[in-house]
C-alpha cells in the first residue's frame, strides 16, 4: 500500500487563517461529477476511503509519515488542495479543529466536494475524556466512565462546550473512537456511505470493498476478545498518554497511565509512584509505549525506562493509535489492520498476561 501525498509542515499559525482559506480557494476550479480523488484527514481515515474507493478513487493523506493526525496543523495552501479533489473525509471533533474549519469552507462554498463525517451517526457511542490518571475505581465498578449514569447513559456527554457546524456537535469527547475495531466497521461503512451518495455510479463498489474490511475488523475485534479471555490480569500499564479508553471499554480493560489525556501532559513523581505500585499490585512484567515518542525501534520513551527502573517490570513493547504510519511500515504494505495485527494486538496480549497461560 504506496502512501500518495503532498508532505505538509506544521503550521506556525496553528490554524488555518479565514483570510489565507479565502485568498487560497479564489482561483479553484469546481470539481467533476462523480469522485475521482481525494483527501482523508489522518491515516486511519486514509487507510479505509482509500481501500473503500479501490481503482475508483485515490485518496491523499496529508500528514506526513514519522507525523499523527491528533494535534497535526497544515500549512494555509492545503484547503486549496482539498477543494480540488471531489471528496473529504474528517471527524467533526474540536481535536481536528483544521479538519472542522475545512469541513465547513467546503460544505458553504464548494458544493462538488464530497465532506464526510465518518463519525455521522456515532454521537451515542462516543465517549468522554477520562481526565484521571489513576482509575483505581476499575476493580469496584470496571469503566465507570464520567458519564455512567444507567444503561442508557453510558455514552450520554455534554456537546455544548464543543466546536460545531452544519448541526453537527461532538463536543469535549475522546475522538480515538477509530481504535476500537468494532467502531472502525461504524466509521467504514459511514465512508463507503458518503462516497456511494457523491457517486452512485461506483457504488457497487465501494460497499464491496468496505464489507470486505469490515470482515477484517470483526476478525481484529476477535482477536482483541480471546485476549481479554485469556488473560491473567485486566490492567496495561501504558507509559505515555493514553488514546485507548475504546478498547478498555470495548473489552472490559484498564489502561493505566501516569500521564494525562493531552501528549503535552506531564505525569508527577506521585503519579508515577501510583504506576509503580499498580505494577506490582498486578505482578505486570510488560508495559507499553507509543512508538511515535521515539525516533526508532531501539529507543524507548524516557517515561518507559523510568517505570522499567523503578519497578518490576522488565519489557517495554509499543503501540499505536493508528494515527499515523512510519516508513518501515510502508515499506511492509501495514495498513491500519497491520498496525493492530502487528503491534497492538501481541503487545496488549504481553501487556495483560495472556500469553502467560
Amino acid at each position: 500500500m504506496e502512501l500518495e501525498r503532498r508532505t505538509f509542515l506544521a503550521a506556525s499559525s496553528g490554524s488555518l487563517a479565514a483570510g489565507a482559506l479565502a485568498g487560497c480557494l479564489d482561483d479553484v476550479a469546481r470539481g467533476s461529477e462523480g469522485v475521482e480523488s481525494g483527501y482523508a484527514a489522518f491515516f486511519a481515515l486514509w487507510d479505509w476511503a482509500d481501500t473503500i474507493g479501490g481503482d475508483a478513487v485515490t485518496f491523499e493523506n496529508p500528514v506526513g509519515t514519522g507525523e499523527v493526525g491528533h494535534g497535526w496543523e497544515p500549512e494555509a495552501d492545503l484547503l486549496a488542495e482539498i477543494a480540488k479533489s471531489d471528496a473529504f473525509v474528517y471527524l467533526d471533533l474540536p481535536e481536528f479543529a483544521w479538519a472542522q474549519e475545512a469541513a465547513a469552507t467546503l460544505e458553504s462554498d464548494y458544493e462538488t466536494v464530497a465532506v464526510i463525517d465518518a463519525l455521522e451517526g456515532l454521537d451515542d457511542e462516543l465517549l468522554a475524556w477520562n481526565h484521571e490518571h489513576d482509575s483505581d475505581e476499575h476493580e469496584e465498578d470496571s469503566h465507570d466512565h464520567a458519564t455512567d449514569e444507567g444503561d442508557d447513559a453510558e455514552h450520554d456527554h455534554d456537546h455544548d462546550d464543543g466546536g460545531s457546524h452544519d448541526g453537527h456537535d461532538h463536543g469535549a469527547v475522546d475522538p480515538h473512537a477509530w481504535v476500537d475495531p468494532v467502531l472502525a466497521q461504524r466509521l467504514v461503512t459511514t465512508i463507503a456511505d458518503g462516497l456511494a451518495d457523491a457517486d452512485p455510479d461506483n457504488e457497487e463498489t465501494f460497499r464491496e470493498n468496505a464489507e470486505t474490511y469490515t470482515d477484517r475488523l470483526a476478525e481484529l475485534d476477535d482477536e482483541f476478545s480471546a485476549i481479554t479471555g485469556e488473560a491473567e490480569h485486566d490492567v496495561a500499564i501504558l507509559a505515555g498518554h493514553n488514546s485507548y479508553q475504546y478498547l478498555e471499554h470495548r473489552y472490559d480493560i484498564e489502561v493505566h497511565t501516569p500521564s494525562g489525556v493531552s501528549p503535552q501532559d506531564e505525569p508527577s513523581i506521585t503519579d508515577i509512584s501510583g504506576t509503580i505500585d499498580r505494577i506490582d499490585e498486578h505482578d505486570i512484567d510488560t508495559i507499553l509505549y507509543d512508538r511515535f515518542e521515539v525516533t526508532s525501534e531501539d529507543e524507548l520513551p524516557p517515561l518507559a525506562e523510568t517505570i522499567l527502573a523503578e519497578s518490576a517490570a522488565t519489557n517495554a513493547v509499543p503501540v499505536t493509535s493508528g494515527e499515523g504510519t512510519l516508513q518501515s511500515w510502508q515499506e511492509s504494505d501495514w495498513g491500519y489492520v497491520e498496525q493492530m495485527e502487528e503491534l497492538n494486538v501481541p503487545a496488549f496480549r504481553d501487556a495483560l498476561g495472556a500469553d502467560h497461560q
